[in-house]
Parts: C-alpha cells; structure tokens; sequence
C-alpha cells in the first residue's frame, strides 16, 4: 500500500514513484500505482475518514500523468482494463463520503489533474517568486488522443466552460502563473511547496461543514457535468466544433462532452475509453506518439 497518515483528524494519501521504475522521483499513473491507490483507498475507507487530502511524494511534480510507454505496449483489450482500472481506483475518492482536496505544488498533467478532479477541491502551492512555473492541464490532445478518466467532465464544472473544452480539444495546458483563477479553490503561500500545500489542503477539508449532507459517498466526482447543463454547455459544442472539432481527437473530446450531458459520467467516460483506444492508432497519434517515447 501506499503511505497514508492521519494528520489533526484529516487522512492523508501520498502518491509514489514506483519502486521498480522511479523515473528519477516523478509519480506517474502506471498499472502497479492504480493498484495501490485502489488497495490503500479500500484501507482508508475502512477506517470511515472524516477528511481525506490527496498528496504527492514526489519533490518534482504532483503527477506527470500516465505512463505513455507502458499504455502503448498494451493491445486494446488490455487498454481498455487498465482505463477501468483507473476509473475504478480513483472513484474510491467520492465513494469515501467526505471532504477531499488536492494536495498541488508541481506539474499536474493528463490523469494527474484527472484523479486530482476527483476530489472536491484543488489546493495548490505557487512556486517562489522568481522560481520557473510548472504546467497543469489535459494536454491528451496534443498527441492527438484524448483523456480517459473523465477529463473532459470534470474540467468543464471547474472553469469556463468554452475555455475548458477548447484547452481539451488543443491539448493546450496552463503554467501555473496563468492557471485559471477558479481552477484553484485555495492557493497556498507561494513557495510553501509540497508541505504548504497539504497544510492548505487540510485547513479547507476542516472547514468544510459536513452536517449539510454534500458529502455523501457517490461514485463520481461531485464536480462534474451533467443533464442540467445542457442549455448551457449544448451550444458551446455546437460553436467550437468548427474551430477545434475538425480533428479526429478535438471531435473525440466534444463528443464525450456531449454524451456527458446527454447520458451522464458513466457513458461519458466509457465514451472517453473508447476514442482513446481507437485514436492511438491513427496515423496522426503514432507520429505523435513515437515521436514521444524516443525522448
């Protein structure tokens, strides 16, 4: 399991780099870590938490995001588990029925800002004055694929939506000194780092009122998009599809968008799962993609 400690009432996780392929301190989402989440989320949620912050390890990066080499030897069937595998894991967040928040002070990309979403808040430490800005967004699009843990449902009830599912469609990312202002529900001193933000990160868990009865356990992010956004977000869609919707990965995330509104988080990220699988084997997303890994 992962290490966990309960810190002035408030259970707090801390993702690792692993073991036997440390990548020089970066946490990544691997198979081996989706299963220890899952193991040590099971453990916690046995101990009924009253609070639960989500943290990283790592002194370079929150999470960097999935682990492209690994995903690519996978064949689709197996692709496919390994994305249900993560769903899975990291809907044990909500399911905990209790405050959580993201624990933030370095690069949190793709399916790292993704189980971070999970949580109801996001914390982040800025860097010093002076010191360089890390990257934070869902830059799938990018390498011409898209998210598949729930992504493109998530970051639509974060921030603007049209900003949202442009930067979702273009695989576009922030650096975190011009990260939308609402992206961040509390942003910690800067330079505080990894230890400021969970400081922060506990502080807003603690004073979130749980008599009101918003944190019952669900199985999907309370912050996500749904039927009643539809009048809102519907015509978005219909505007930014000429203008990031005529590539096979922008016209994936749009739709995924819309199967959102229309069915709801389960059929959206199924949606997500299988434009995802299909996508890497565009010729587009193998250029990309090799491009990637010969780094």
């Amino acid at each position: 399991m992962l290490p966990y400690e309960v810190r002035d009432g408030v259970h707090v996780l801390f993702l690792q780099p692993n073991p036997e392929k440390p990548r020089g301190g970066v946490v990544v989402l691997d198979a081996w870590l989706i299963g220890e989440i899952k193991a040590t989320l099971a453990a916690i949620a046995a101990e009924k938490p009253k609070g639960f912050v989500l943290a990283s390890a790592s002194t370079r990066v929150f999470v960097a995001g999935a682990d492209l080499a690994e995903i690519d030897a996978l064949d689709d069937a197996a692709l496919h588990g390994y994305l249900k595998a993560g769903a899975e894991a990291f809907a044990m967040i909500p399911a905990l029925g209790c405050p959580s928040a993201a624990a933030i002070h370095g690069a949190t990309l793709g399916g790292g800002l993704e189980i971070a979403m999970h949580c109801d808040a996001l914390v982040a430490a800025m860097p010093a004055e002076g010191a360089k800005p890390w990257q934070v967004g869902l830059p799938e699009a990018g390498l011409c694929i898209c998210p598949g843990w729930g992504g493109t449902q998530m970051l639509p009830a974060r921030i603007l939506p049209a900003l949202a599912i442009e930067r979702t469609a273009t695989g576009q990312t922030w650096s975190s000194s011009d990260a939308p202002q609402c992206l961040f529900d509390v942003r910690a001193d800067a330079g505080s780092g990894a230890e400021g933000a969970v400081v922060a990160a506990i502080a807003w868990v603690k004073a979130q009122d749980v008599s009101t009865g918003c944190f019952v356990a669900m199985h999907a992010p309370r912050r996500t998009i749904s039927a009643k956004n539809t009048a809102a977000i519907a015509p978005i869609c219909d505007e930014l599809s000429p203008k990031v919707g005529t590539t096979k990965h922008g016209a994936a995330c749009i739709d995924a968008v819309r199967t959102g509104l229309a069915k709801g988080w389960d059929a959206a990220v199924a949606c997500e799962r299988d434009h995802l699988v299909k996508l890497r084997h565009t010729p587009e997303a193998r250029a990309k993609l090799d491009a990637f890994l010969k780094k």
